[in-house]
């Protein structure tokens, strides 16, 4: 054990590609005296581990690091994005398969958004699909009370500073007006918190429902409120960097994968991701109506 190993990492690191949470939480479990290293409990979190040793959280060992995966998540209206809410709100991660192994999402969605939410085992890909330079684009089907025009439009394409906090570029598209509301096409490769309400209530016009239709290369497709599905290994590869993960250097031979809460079958192949309708580069299938069906 060494913090000047080349070949180990940063503990806080290691904790996030298990799954645990980001880095940043990590560093603040470790201040908090929550973290040892091989009995010891550790002080700071500059401190660089190897695969040979024993980390543990609250006294009790860290999960084995398991290949990256990402699913994509259907989320209702109604849920928070956190594992804990201090008011008692159901949360995403109440509601997901028990056969899931422990994720964290990539981003969130507010209580009354939904659509398209990422989650990962892995805090360092989570990590890395959240930065602003990765660059992907996240597009919304957003409902609002009144009648947008192009010069709204243009005033949300250079920008606007709202209560000293400056938001970046916005694309907007009016799709279609029927009596009160109207429906938009919003795209943006940032999202500051609750930034598209703020910046639509900004020039006079109330979020009524917001959807998250894609975000990069995955698109929300026909998955069903509330379903789950794995993007493929080869998506993750092609699309998003992730190297080949090699079994035997985290230990997990065929057939030994680490407990990691109630496991389901896995025996079935998983879904391919990329719906016909992504290929085309058509807009996925989602109506501008309220859904007539919603799981309580």
């Amino acid at each position: 054990m060494s913090t000047e190993n080349s070949q180990g990492e940063r503990i806080a690191k290691r904790m996030a590609r298990a799954g645990l949470c980001s880095r940043r939480e990590a560093e603040r479990w470790i201040e908090a005296g929550r973290v040892s290293v091989n009995g010891k409990l550790l002080e700071t979190p500059a401190f660089t581990v190897t695969p040979e040793d024993k980390i543990a959280v609250d006294g009790k060992d860290i999960p084995e690091v398991e290949r990256p995966r990402l699913w994509r998540y259907h989320k209702p209206p109604g849920l928070v994005t956190s594992h804990k809410d201090e008011k008692g709100r159901d949360t995403v991660f109440d509601k997901l398969p028990e056969d899931l192994p422990r994720v964290i999402s990539v981003g969130r969605l507010d209580l009354n958004s939904e659509g398209l939410l990422l989650l990962t085992n892995d805090g360092e890909l989570a990590r890395k699909l959240e930065l602003p330079t990765t660059g992907w684009k996240r597009k919304y089907r957003v409902r609002v009370h009144g009648h947008p025009n192009e010069a709204d439009m243009a005033r949300l394409v250079k920008g606007l500073t709202i209560e000293g906090i400056r938001y970046g570029a916005i694309e907007g598209t009016i799709d279609s007006t029927k009596g009160a509301n109207s429906w938009l096409t919003i795209s943006l490769r940032e999202g500051k918190n609750r930034e598209i309400r703020k910046v639509l209530e900004h020039l006079g016009y109330q979020v009524t429902r917001l959807i998250r239709i894609s975000y990069g290369p995955m698109a929300l497709g026909d998955l069903p409120a509330s379903a789950v599905e794995e993007v493929r290994s080869k998506i993750l590869r092609d699309q998003m960097g992730v190297e080949k993960f090699e079994e035997e250097q985290a230990g997990l031979d065929k057939g030994q994968r680490p407990p990691r809460g109630k496991r389901g079958d896995r025996s079935k192949k998983t879904p391919v991701v990329n719906s016909p309708s992504a290929k085309s580069g058509k807009r996925p299938t989602l109506k501008a109506k309220p859904a007539t069906r919603r799981k309580s």
